[in-house]
């Protein structure tokens, strides 16, 4: 498919409206200084995201990136915020020196390049079938059916990770000295 079939397309018009703001916010959320803007941000990456699922036909995942995201850990976000009294303001001594932003970018873009030319080496220009795994009831069978194994280990990995959190959240001072 050549570019100009592609872009005569209006699905590839919508994407591009959708994509060009969400990568734009996603930038933002790690560029910006002020933490509750950083947030604000990542609801609108969020809500690129979820209606980027929801032009693919994948609404169950899409409206699940609405309401456990967005819905749910956005206000934990700003909620945690308010607890604790962060600094709103710009902090300059939180930015890392140059001497370790540069690599770190170029290590991204390096890895960002692997990650998709794996994938188009494996894949090609294949596409996804719209019939396979598109509605919740079919999601939720592949899911339960075939993928059940790795679906109860990533809920340990989890449950193990929560676990975790609230032990260190825990910890007197004095306890993480030693």
């Amino acid at each position: 498919m050549s570019f100009g079939d592609w872009i005569s397309e209006g699905e590839n018009w919508v994407f591009l409206l959708i994509s060009i703001p969400t990568v734009v916010a996603g930038w933002r959320v790690v560029s910006t200084k002020n933490i509750v803007r950083a947030v604000l941000y990542l609801v609108v990456a969020l809500g690129g995201t979820a209606a980027l699922f929801l032009l693919l036909g994948a609404e169950f995942v899409g409206w699940t990136v609405v309401l456990v995201y967005i819905g749910a850990v956005i206000i934990l976000f700003l909620i945690g915020i308010m607890i604790t009294r962060a600094p709103l303001g710009m902090e300059s001594d939180l930015s890392h020196p140059m001497e370790i932003r540069v690599p770190a970018a170029l290590l991204s873009l390096v890895l960002f390049l692997f990650v998709g030319w794996a994938m188009i080496d494996a894949f090609g220009t294949d596409a996804i079938p719209v019939d396979e795994a598109s509605t919740s009831a079919e999601i939720g069978t592949v899911m339960f059916e075939r993928f059940v194994i790795p679906f109860e280990i990533v809920s340990f990995v989890l449950l193990a990770a929560l676990i975790g959190g609230i032990a260190l959240a825990r910890m007197d001072p004095e306890e993480a000295d030693a």
